[in-house]
């Protein structure tokens, strides 16, 4: 392993020892890091002179700094670099010269004028594990920038997102940003494992539309497998019903009773257990294919009760289902459920509440040990120590 950076913060987790190099930005890259930093990681982030753009990604903002960026980057240590001057170009190169793990998302090739691409990294650093995303790969599409948007219209989600006879919608988040970010995370750790088998690093390479292809998983298998180009069906699935929002007697209820077992449960639960025997709907097939004739069947019961009356007695039954929340609701069902959804990151004025890292380690459990920086708030000391020359232990 690279020897640390020094710094005073007690390390945990099973990334522990772990340094990154941080030269991405928005979103992929961030996230990416943010889980790493979580694991344990040492993730030191390099920020041109004005920041990352989600610094001034605003409203909502707490304490006057962007939550879309709080919500990205804890754990992490900032220091402002600017790639065009020598001095810190070549701290720049130090860094990447001392990292376990280097992290970019500029357009490819961008980091070749600093030297600071994979060929150039690895001549001074063959084990590094060097990740780079990009919105499309480094071929004939290299040349196009990346943003999640573009890829939703790009990949079919969009076509996919809607009503049937209304125009295509974009997902509610950047979903295939946060795709390519956990992509990126698992060729991380990938590569470390190789790395200490093989004792060399490698490039791996993550595109948002790869991500975004291989993400719509059941509609690429459609069109890969079978030829079948999908369409919109509001929230309606293609292969299994009931599979949506049905309506209750006051809010909409989702409900997924997507094999036969569970069919024949929510039928008992409807007061309806006929209905599971009834050839017409036997098998999922069956009632795929007759859902406008099944749906206001359940309906009819459905409405007799609310929807969390309905959620309470459903799930006791073991049928899969849920009310459509807003965010606040999603956080007060995970506290329901003792997930204990949002952790706190720092103290006393820099104390930042931040969402749970979604793993739960028996032995190593994710470290919350720094708040998301200020812009080069440890710039000094890690300049300090890229000065220093390097000391490596006995691993």
């Amino acid at each position: 392993m690279t020897a640390g950076t020094g710094s005073d913060q007690a390390v945990g987790g099973p990334l522990s020892g772990v340094l990154v190099a941080d030269f991405s930005r928005i979103l992929a890259g961030p996230y990416a890091t943010m889980l790493l930093a979580d694991m344990g990681a040492d993730v030191i982030k390099v920020e041109g002179p004005r920041g990352d753009d989600t610094r001034t990604w605003m409203p909502p903002v707490r304490d006057g700094v962007s939550t879309y960026y709080l919500g990205i980057n804890r754990g992490k240590r900032s220091i402002a670099l600017d790639l065009r001057d020598p001095d810190d170009a070549a701290a720049a190169r130090e860094l990447a010269h001392r990292a376990d793990v280097l992290i970019e998302n500029f357009k490819p090739g961008g980091l070749t004028p600093y030297g600071l691409d994979f060929e150039a990294v690895k001549a001074d650093n063959p084990g590094i594990v060097y990740a780079s995303i990009s919105g499309f790969g480094t071929g004939a599409g290299k040349h196009v920038p990346g943003y999640d948007l573009m890829v939703q219209a790009i990949s079919g989600l969009m076509s996919l997102t809607g009503d049937p006879d209304g125009p295509p919608y974009r997902a509610g988040i950047s979903v295939f940003d946060v795709m390519a970010g956990n992509h990126a995370v698992i060729g991380i750790l990938a590569a470390l494992r190789h790395r200490d088998a093989i004792g060399t690093g490698q490039h791996i390479e993550v595109n948002l539309l790869s991500s975004a292809l291989t993400g719509l998983v059941n509609h690429s298998s459609a069109y890969a497998a079978g030829g079948v180009v999908p369409y919109r069906m509001g929230n309606a699935h293609p292969s299994v019903f009931p599979y949506e929002p049905l309506p209750t007697a006051d809010n909409d209820l989702i409900v997924t009773a997507a094999n036969d077992g569970q069919f024949h449960k929510l039928c008992e639960v409807l007061g309806i257990p006929e209905i599971a025997d009834d050839p017409r709907f036997a098998r999922n097939a069956d009632r795929t294919e007759r859902r406008e004739e099944l749906r206001p069947i359940l309906v009819e019961q459905l409405v007799k009760r609310g929807a969390v009356e309905w959620f309470d007695l459903l799930v006791e039954a073991g049928v899969p289902c849920g009310p459509i929340n807003t965010i606040d609701g999603g956080f007060a069902m995970a506290e329901r459920f003792g997930l204990e959804p949002i952790v706190e990151v720092g103290e006393g004025d820099r104390a930042v509440p931040t969402t749970r890292h979604p793993i739960r380690f028996s032995e190593t459990p994710a470290d919350y040990r720094l708040p998301p920086p200020e812009l080069d708030e440890h710039g000094d000391e890690i300049r300090t120590w890229l000065k220093t020359p390097q000391e490596y232990g006995d691993d």
